[in-house]
């Protein structure tokens, strides 16, 4: 979420949207192979590895998270009517089965003040039921519920106190409700570091008696993913996304800079989805949700998915495009199990088709090895098999994703 107060923070400049960084290779100008990811290690030098897992073991995040969010389309306008049909909507749609199994409720679930005990408690008007009673509805449909709040003495639509000073009663409160995951923002700061006060929560969350999904929402400000692996799941590499092309393209690309710090239990995190908000047209939510498919990036829904429509429905559930973010090698940008690999054409100019190329070294495929290539948006293997190059005509605004698999293996 995006509030007012946020516009003074100073920030990096976003990477100009025609360019994209390694290993987003520029083959031709204003479009883009993907795939070249394979000579990366999975973790810098000192970027956390085996000391994260010793830090925050809770076992969650080996594959990117699915689930939906309610910011994106709903704003502060959420209620427990607005989530019990969205998790009845995941279920019937399909896309619960498809993977999103996480129900979030972002920032205005609360009440202005805490108790007079000093805990968070539910808005009265809105969740009159109360937030245990909405997780026990959620996981009965078989999902999970997820909360929100701040590094900060006030959340970032200044609707309900934050968690600064609170993290080791809040953690056992979320505990005590059965919350399964916790995007934790950073509004409203004390001047502490946020290398300081997001780890607190990290030691709160793993004291709290529950396994809950971590999702830190620093903004990148302080290049979070060079340490948010050793406390949370997954880091916000950026600014708040809009439902635009140009955001959408300005986000993907500075996560891009952070790649070889995403490994299985923690993921760059470059915003929720706008696919099916209304904002870009169907080839550009193809295009956002292939790039943040094979960027290995949270899929959250950002949409009123009690109405969605078949166009967007057909973007979320694509098997095929899930399967090359969730596959369980969780290398970014390339390399898949069972010795495949998925590549990515993107044209990003708005006037004209273009002819874009991926030669084998762009991709890291040896030279002479013959692949088969299966279109995964058109799900269909292309005949005849490719060898040393694949070459495909991509619209404006559009890719092509493909996996290639070794012929012989």
């Amino acid at each position: 979420m995006a509030p007012k107060n946020r516009s003074a923070v100073p920030r990096r400049p976003p990477t100009p949207a025609l360019v994209l960084l390694p290993p987003l290779l520029c083959l031709v100008a204003a479009a883009a192979a993907f795939g070249a990811a394979d000579a990366r290690p999975l973790l810098a030098s000192g970027g956390g590895g085996g000391v994260r897992r010793v830090l925050l073991a809770n076992g969650l995040g080996l594959t990117p998270q699915m689930g939906w969010n309610s910011w994106n389309h709903y704003g502060c306008n959420i209620n427990e009517s607005v989530i019990r049909s969205t998790a009845d909507a995941l279920v019937s749609t399909g896309l619960a089965k498809a993977g999103y199994t996480y129900v979030n409720l972002d920032d205005c679930w609360g009440d202005d003040q805490r108790t007079s005990q000093g805990y968070l408690a539910a808005n009265p008007k809105t969740f009159p039921s109360g937030i245990k009673a909405l997780a026990d509805y959620v996981h009965s449909k078989g999902l999970k519920l997820g909360l929100y709040s701040s590094a900060g003495t006030r959340t970032c639509g200044n609707t309900m106190p934050g968690s600064l000073g609170h993290e080791d009663t809040d953690a056992k409160t979320f505990a005590s409700w059965d919350v399964d995951y916790l995007k934790y923002d950073n509004c409203y700061r004390d001047g502490t570091p946020e290398t300081v006060r997001f780890p607190r929560m990290s030691h709160a969350l793993m004291s709290s008696g529950r396994s809950i999904f971590y999702s830190l929402c620093e903004w990148g400000y302080m290049e979070v993913a060079k340490w948010g692996g050793l406390y949370g799941n997954s880091w916000r590499t950026t600014t708040d996304i809009k439902d635009t092309w140009t955001s959408m393209l300005s986000n993907i690309d500075e996560n891009d800079a952070y790649a070889q710090y995403a490994k299985p239990g923690g993921w760059n995190d470059p915003d929720m989805l706008e696919v099916g908000n209304g904002g870009m047209t169907y080839n550009e939510y193809v295009v956002h949700f292939s790039l943040w498919a094979i960027a290995k990036a949270p899929l959250i829904i950002g949409c009123d998915v009690t109405s969605i429509s078949k166009e967007t429905l057909g973007i979320l559930s694509n098997a095929e495009v899930i399967a090359i973010n969730q596959d369980r090698l969780g290398v970014w940008a390339g390399r898949l199990t069972r010795h495949r690999k998925a590549v990515l054409l993107l044209n990003r100019g708005a006037k004209r088709s273009m002819s874009i190329t991926a030669t084998w070294p762009d991709v890291g495929i040896r030279r002479g090895v013959t692949v088969e290539a299966r279109d995964v948006w058109e799900q269909v293997t292309l005949v005849p098999k490719f060898t040393g190059s694949l070459t495909a005509v991509v619209a404006p605004h559009s890719c092509k994703l493909f996996v290639l698999t070794p012929v012989g293996r």
